[in-house]
């Protein structure tokens, strides 16, 4: 058996690196450099267009890590100390008079002239209001110093960075009420086909219901795209022609079914009269077929038209194009290695990705992987990669890809 890095041969297909390295060569060629200005809540979800740099130290003066009292450890004996002030949270302490300590609570700003901090759990308060302490203290102890989490100057979130909730706060502690971003990617999605029927129509002879759009519409829209619909395209040649010509101010167009050499083969034929195109056959399952090119100058993903094999394709090579697009340079998502459940005796000259998910820190796979079986997804929580020529007996190492990463 192969082990768990490193694939094995794919005669004349192309491996799925490479696919991915090529796709994000042209993404890098075609950097969307436009961007906006947004407030803070709106930005959840946008690529960070410009480096952030923080203005200011936080904290910007040395805090509070407890409730307690804030003393110069030079003037403890032993002896119980006097209060002198209290601090709240908010507050400007007055210099702490020698001799004494400052009753002080948690964020509150450290009086001048203190050195550490006693917890009030470790603090008597005595009949004349005198604190006296009961455990050893020491110098710094429970203060958060100037700049323990940024300086002033210091690199924050450098541009490229997806922006999340956990993005949002850290840039409102520095004050941001807003962050220049990059402008949405569009992306118009038609999907190819007379067998196709959208949801709520009633089904004809020989028809299926459009489940692709509606997925990838969806998931766009979760990585911060600005969604075009562009309907399903029958076929027909001047009627595929008109429809792309429709989409140029878009920045990709994104199709489901693929195209191919077939005489019915109308997209297809459309991108090679007013652009270029290219047929990839990659070693992957599912999802062999793929294409890039382009319709004047607009480029043009063509994914295959089985549910499972448009998600696998999407996840994998039009999600990294995306936000490397964006100028988001870590685009692979979240992998780490597990047990298999399962058993894989026979192997493959591609790379498959079988749905599956965890159950006890294995994994376990759907009962039917048919390219056609959007179910699987539904009930799996991740992908699980079996490289070409390579067999499984249980507990063998699988990778796992969690879908959670890859939706988001």
């Amino acid at each position: 058996m192969n082990p768990v890095g490193k694939p094995g041969k794919t005669g004349s297909l192309m491996p799925v690196e490479e696919a991915l390295a090529r796709l994000l060569a042209m993404a890098e060629a075609s950097l969307i450099v436009e961007r906006e200005f947004l407030p803070l809540a709106d930005v959840e979800g946008r690529v960070l267009a410009e480096d952030l740099i923080s203005t200011l130290d936080l904290p910007p003066w040395p805090n509070s890590a407890m409730d307690g009292y804030a003393l110069n450890l030079a003037d403890w004996t032993g002896e119980p100390l006097p209060v002198s002030q209290k601090v709240f949270a908010g507050q400007a302490p007055e210099p702490l008079k020698p001799g004494t300590c400052a009753r002080i609570f948690t964020g509150a700003p450290v009086p001048a002239g203190a050195d550490c901090v006693e917890m009030q759990e470790n603090a008597e308060v005595q009949a004349d209001g005198r604190v006296r302490f009961t455990e050893t203290i020491t110098v710094g102890q429970n203060i958060r110093p100037q700049g323990q989490e940024t300086t002033i100057g210091e690199l924050i979130l450098p541009a490229g960075t997806r922006l999340g909730p956990i993005e949002q706060g850290l840039s409102a502690s520095l004050g941001c009420a807003g962050l220049s971003v990059v402008r949405k990617v569009r992306v118009a999605v038609l999907s190819t086909g007379d067998e196709l029927v959208e949801p709520g129509q009633a089904l004809g002879p020989g028809q299926i219901y459009n489940s692709n759009r509606v997925v990838l519409c969806s998931w766009l829209q979760r990585l911060g795209c600005e969604v075009i619909d562009a309907g399903i395209l029958p076929d027909d040649l001047d009627a595929t022609r008109a429809r792309l010509g429709e989409l140029q101010n878009v920045d990709l167009i994104l199709s489901t079914g693929g195209v191919s050499v077939g005489e019915a083969d109308f997209l297809g034929i459309a991108l090679r009269e007013e652009g270029e195109l290219a047929l990839w056959k990659l070693a992957i399952k599912p999802g062999k077929p793929l294409t890039f090119g382009h319709f004047r100058n607009v480029p043009v993903i063509g994914l295959p038209g089985n549910p499972a094999s448009t998600l696998v394709t999407f996840a994998l090579l039009t999600r990294p194009y995306l936000l490397r697009r964006q100028g988001v340079k870590d685009v692979e998502p979240l992998k780490f290695t597990v047990p298999a459940g399962f058993v894989w005796p026979v192997a493959g000259n591609r790379r498959e990705y079988l749905r599956g998910r965890l159950e006890q820190g294995r994994a376990i796979i759907y009962r039917n992987q048919s390219s056609g079986v959007l179910r699987s997804a539904a009930w799996a929580d991740g992908l699980v990669e079996v490289l070409e020529g390579r067999t499984l007996v249980e507990d063998d190492q699988v990778v796992f890809i969690p879908l959670s990463d890859l939706l988001g």
